[in-house]
Parts: C-alpha cells; structure tokens; sequence
C-alpha cells in the first residue's frame, strides 16, 4: 500500500489568452481621433489618409 495519493499529470492544463486580434471598426462607420480600427501583428492592414499607427 502506497503512503501518498496518485499525483495526477502535470503535463497538460495550459492554455494562452486569446488575442482578440482582428478589425474593430469596420467599413462606413464613423470614429473620434484615437479609435482603435484594427488590432493585428505587424502591419497586415496599412494606414490610409488621416490614419497613423499607435505604439
């Protein structure tokens, strides 16, 4: 007879965070100066006219 219990695996049970990437404002809708548009890595999307990038 064992004096512990079984431990159990320890081996698996982690995950990541999502992301919650992707475009946040789509086309036609209007926006104040700061709105986020669009979260993403790297620049998949570029800015257009009166658009910068954050840091």
């Amino acid at each position: 007879m064992s004096k512990t219990k079984g431990g159990g695996s320890t081996r698996n049970g982690r995950d990541s965070n999502a992301q919650r990437l992707g475009v946040k404002v789509f086309d036609g809708t209007l926006v104040e100066a700061g709105a986020i548009i669009v979260r993403q890595r790297g620049t998949k999307f570029h800015p257009g006219h009166n658009v910068g990038i954050g840091g």
